[in-house]
């Protein structure tokens, strides 16, 4: 497990500043799973990604192309209001999947191929970019790094019937590209990587990572 660009302790986040933190990562990487862990543990309000009432993503994944812009739309609105919705109300929060990973990979990686045409793909950045003025950063980023075979493992545990089109070639791409953006990420991030951790099942892997995250937010006085 890798734990990056640590804070000094001058730098930890004033308890007034923190609202919410997110937890990134690719398709099966296990980011609701940790979210709900992490706001159980704090005490804090979880913000799940729309997957299941998601009307696009059955038809996304038999027809990419014609369904991609669609559905970028759908997660882009869905996640700029949950985030709103976290600024606006009193308490704290465990956001599943950030704003940014919608066109840094997913609405990025469908254009690279081909899926998504330079059109939509242009309205769609000019769209996020109107949505990000308006908003804020988490306090903390965790990017859940894991390498294909363990994201084909835990997709197949989970049984979405729709993800069971999804290439490996699709994985490798996605994960590309979140290299290349938590790479160029500006704000506070913690890395993780979980190819050898089961924090789902193991109380100590878990308490290894909820550590990590207790030093980054509240410094060594904890």
């Amino acid at each position: 497990m890798a734990q990056e660009d640590n804070l000094p302790i001058s730098q930890e986040v004033e308890p007034d500043e923190l609202k919410f933190i997110s937890v990134a990562g690719n398709i099966g990487a296990g980011k609701s799973s940790l979210t709900g862990l992490l706001a159980k543990h704090f005490g804090w309000e979880p913000f799940y990604e729309s997957v299941d009432d998601n009307p696009y993503l059955s038809d996304f994944y038999d027809d990419m192309r014609r369904w991609s812009f669609n559905l970028q739309i759908f997660f882009l609105s869905s996640r700029f209001r949950h985030q709103k919705e976290m600024l606006d109300r009193k308490g704290r929060f465990v956001q599943d999947r950030t704003i940014y990973e919608d066109v840094e990979i997913f609405a990025k990686n469908l254009h690279e191929m081909g899926l998504m045409s330079d059109r939509d793909y242009e309205n769609y950045k000019a769209l996020f970019t109107e949505m990000t003025n308006y908003l804020k950063s988490p306090s903390l980023l965790i990017y859940i790094r894991a390498q294909v075979p363990t994201l084909v493992e835990q997709i197949q545990q989970r049984g979405r019937d729709y993800e069971n089109t999804i290439r490996i070639e699709y994985l490798e791409r996605l994960n590309r590209l979140y290299e290349d953006w938590i790479d160029r990420y500006p704000h506070e991030k913690l890395i993780i990587d979980t190819d050898d951790l089961d924090f789902v099942n193991n109380d100590e892997d878990l308490g290894r990572i909820i550590e990590l995250v207790e030093q980054r937010l509240f410094g060594l006085f904890n």
